[in-house]
């Protein structure tokens, strides 16, 4: 039987970070001074963690970091995953969410080991405003390269993840609309949550959803279409069928209620939501010699013990102590 958690919600989406090392250094997510805590482990401890996930029920697992294109044997770890068998006898769903700097010259590779969807993170298509927020100068040609690349070889729908801060990229809505119709693209905007280095985040930074549908409408007429219960994403597709975008809205519209997902931190944590003040250590039963039981028994003592929600905006709401690039985008 597969996961389920006290709420009655089946957990059927893994969420691996790879590594909290990363090239970029994105303003509302590394302040440049902290780094990376260098926390990852041999690819096989993964493999082998994603294994008895899988076994227990797990059908899609997303690669995170960081910036998971870091770790030279990515290609293997890949492979190895899409050799696994869920309990319905097909392989898992695998992809990957990357900034997409190097990703040109390794889609071939991964499409070959057996990875089926990718997302890049990408903030601006202004290449200027992009250097800005990124703090990487000339990275928008190869971040461009790469999604085109991905785009070539079937990794798709490929999807295109703009989180948005006020004062920094909310103007840009507009362009992004365009460059999802050219680029044949799924742009996706993501409303800014409390897990940056800073601690500055506030209320007054999001651009909730429907300032982002305001922005678009200024652009092109655009309908709602359907979207999985479980689905992070509120779909909206052109009127003219020439392109689709999406909105991530958990400060303003959580779609805690049909949440299907858990994540493993890379130094082997398990956490049940992005805002869990609490981990599992998984890799410490690993480490220990623990066989495969004893790791499901983590594994499921940490899914009954998800949260229902998360309480962002609300009296006492405590940010976690980890930030976004050592949970694991």
């Amino acid at each position: 039987m597969p996961l389920q958690d006290k709420f009655g919600r089946q957990i059927r989406d893994l969420r691996i970070s790879i590594t909290d090392r990363c090239n970029y250094r994105c303003v509302y997510c590394r302040t440049g001074n902290e780094g990376a805590q260098y926390a990852e482990l041999p690819l096989a401890d993964y493999l082998r963690m994603a294994r008895v996930f899988v076994s227990l029920g797990i059908t899609k697992i997303r690669l995170t970091g960081g910036e998971p294109l870091l770790r030279r044997d990515i290609v293997r770890l890949v492979s190895e995953l899409s050799s696994l068998r869920t309990l319905e006898g097909t392989a898992p769903e695998l992809a990957i969410t990357t900034n997409g700097h190097l990703l040109a010259e390794m889609v071939e590779p991964l499409k070959k080991a057996g990875l089926d969807r990718v997302t890049v993170s990408m903030d601006a298509v202004d290449p200027e405003r992009f250097a800005r927020i990124t703090r990487v100068a000339n990275g928008y040609a190869s971040v461009l390269a790469g999604l085109r690349e991905a785009r070539r070889a079937g990794l798709g729908p490929v999807k295109v993840n703009c989180v948005l801060l006020r004062g920094f990229n909310e103007n840009e809505i507009p362009a992004f609309g365009r460059f999802a119709r050219e680029e044949q693209v799924v742009v996706r905007f993501i409303e800014f949550m409390p897990l940056e280095e800073g601690r500055v985040w506030k209320p007054d930074v999001v651009i909730p959803l429907t300032e982002v549908l305001e922005r678009m409408a200024g652009f092109a007429p655009f309908h709602e279409i359907a979207h999985e219960p479980s689905s992070t994403s509120r779909r909206y597709e052109f009127d003219d069928g020439g392109g689709e975008f999406g909105v991530i809205a958990p400060v303003t519209l959580p779609f805690c209620g049909a949440c299907s997902r858990i994540r493993l931190t890379s130094d082997g944590k398990i956490r049940t939501c992005l805002f869990s003040l609490r981990e599992h250590d998984l890799h410490a039963a690993l480490r220990g010699g623990g066989g495969d039981e004893e790791l499901a028994a983590v594994i499921e003592s940490a899914v009954a013990q998800k949260e229902e929600r998360h309480h962002i905006g609300e009296p006492g709401f405590v940010q976690p102590g980890r930030t976004m690039v050592h949970i694991g985008g």
